[in-house]
């Protein structure tokens, strides 16, 4: 994570050091748990950190949904709210920034992500209808599902490899897509549903070269492609880097030719936006518009509101302009790579190529001697809070589901904890904490025994599930 510099000087210091491109203008108070109190936290939490209280956390990694940094912009923006129920004028700005960052024409605000999962799902997917996609996404693929339609996973096969260093792991198969055509008939195909970049494959980008070749076969079989914006300004990025053509290119220029390639693209603000709260969607057809348009009212509040209040849809507004500054966007990944780095050179298991917004910890491996029907992940993240007060979060076999057929658990081939970074939130320090932490536990991982559920919601059973340890 340092800078070029002129010979002369790096012959002297010997490298520079980098540092973030923001400074800290007012402070939160973080307390440590002793461990024995951090022993009574996870269990009554039955070994589930999304049931940790905050106040019981030191370093908080479990998620960068809705718990960056705003900035002083962004504060002074709130101060601007305007809270008609109609027509309010935070609506235009949010509206004005869409389209001017992202290229959609039509603007539908929702109070977050799972909104506007919701709101195309229902308009766009019609019964026993498929819906290819690049690894599915939790919420996604359940408003899929309650929608009428199947999930199809058509990823590389390289996105389910944690040690492949394929540049860009979320690439659609276009082979894998060309074989579901030809098997369902394109008509029977809802929308091809395109997630930049795939949270549950570590943060892994699609490559603009990928998009556009989507972008050419969906044509000829028209279908409709849909965008997981959310972390989109993080793929741009990856691809400014890596792909041919587009070094010299601003973040914000290749962020909306991307887009240009899809039909439209639902958001979650509450990760690259920098906000604690909001979501969009936003589409082309002027059909399919206003019956967005007519749904959100049903669900989620005025079409020009949206479950939103005026000043989070000025501060989204503000956040989307800020999302898309090259020293911002560095600075964000940069910080991932650095605690990336530091587990990479002490030999500790992570999903590589290091993604956008997180570091994924590899606990197949780690714990090669728990059995994934005992859930080393989950098991892996509760040592880790145990350690050192780090709540990080479970991305595999409890958060993968049942197989809706045999009742049996879905058995995905990456078992993963997340170790997420909010944006413009921690310090460098506190990276070098989290990588001691989880040293620590990777250190005594033989005496590590699995876990076994005693508690399972319907849906989504990660957010609620309770464990107990193994004897």
């Amino acid at each position: 994570m340092s800078h070029p510099i002129p010979k002369t000087m790096g012959q002297q210091m010997g490298r520079r050091s980098w540092a973030e491109p923001w400074k800290i203008k007012m402070v939160e108070p973080l307390h440590v748990l002793s461990r024995k109190e951090r022993q009574k936290a996870i269990v009554d939490a039955g070994y589930n950190t999304f049931l940790l209280r905050s106040e019981d956390v030191y370093i908080d990694l479990l998620t960068d949904s809705g718990t960056s940094a705003m900035s002083d912009r962004q504060w002074a923006g709130i101060m601007l709210g305007d809270e008609a129920y109609a027509g309010s004028r935070n609506f235009y700005h949010l509206e004005e920034a869409v389209q001017t960052y992202y290229g959609y024409r039509y603007l539908v605000p929702t109070h977050q992500g799972r909104g506007a999962e919701h709101l195309i799902s229902q308009a766009a997917i019609k019964q026993g209808q498929y819906v290819p996609g690049n690894m599915y996404f939790t919420t996604t693929r359940l408003h899929q599902e309650l929608a009428g339609g199947i999930f199809v996973d058509v990823i590389i096969d390289d996105a389910h490899d944690p040690s492949s260093m394929h540049p860009f792991k979320g690439d659609i198969d276009l082979g894998k897509l060309q074989s579901l055509i030809e098997r369902v008939g394109a008509e029977n195909i809802a929308y091809v549903s395109l997630a930049g970049t795939v949270n549950m494959a570590g943060g892994q980008p699609v490559s603009m070269a990928n998009v556009r070749a989507l972008r050419e076969m969906c044509n000829r079989y028209g279908i409709r492609i849909y965008l997981d914006a959310t972390r989109m300004a993080e793929n741009a990025f990856f691809i400014q880097e890596r792909e041919e053509g587009y070094a010299d290119k601003p973040i914000a220029a290749i962020l909306k030719e991307f887009c240009s390639y899809t039909d439209g693209a639902w958001m979650s603000a509450k990760k690259d936006s920098l906000v604690n709260i909001g979501g969009w969607l936003a589409v082309n057809d002027r059909d399919l518009f206003d019956a967005l348009r007519n749904l959100v009212v049903i669900y989620e509040g005025l079409h020009t509101y949206g479950g939103m209040a005026g000043r989070d849809m000025e501060a989204m507004a503000i956040g989307i302009v800020e999302s898309v500054e090259d020293d911002h966007i560095r600075a964000r990944v940069g910080q991932v790579r650095y605690l990336g780095q530091l587990l990479t050179e002490w030999a500790i298991p992570i999903v590589q190529p290091v993604g956008g917004h997180g570091i994924f910890l590899d606990a197949k491996r780690l714990y090669a001697h728990i059995p994934q029907n005992e859930f080393p992940a989950q098991r892996l993240a509760a040592e880790l809070y145990l350690d050192s007060g780090i709540r990080s979060m479970e991305r595999g076999i409890v958060s993968a589901g049942r197989n809706a057929e045999t009742g049996d658990h879905n058995y995905p081939k990456l078992e993963l904890v997340r170790l997420t970074i909010p944006r413009r939130v921690y310090t460098q320090a506190h990276m070098d904490v989290t990588a001691e932490a989880v040293k620590a536990v990777y250190d005594v991982r033989e005496h590590t025994r699995g876990l076994k559920m005693v508690y399972e919601p319907k849906y989504l059973r990660f957010f609620q599930a309770r464990f107990e340890p193994i004897a």
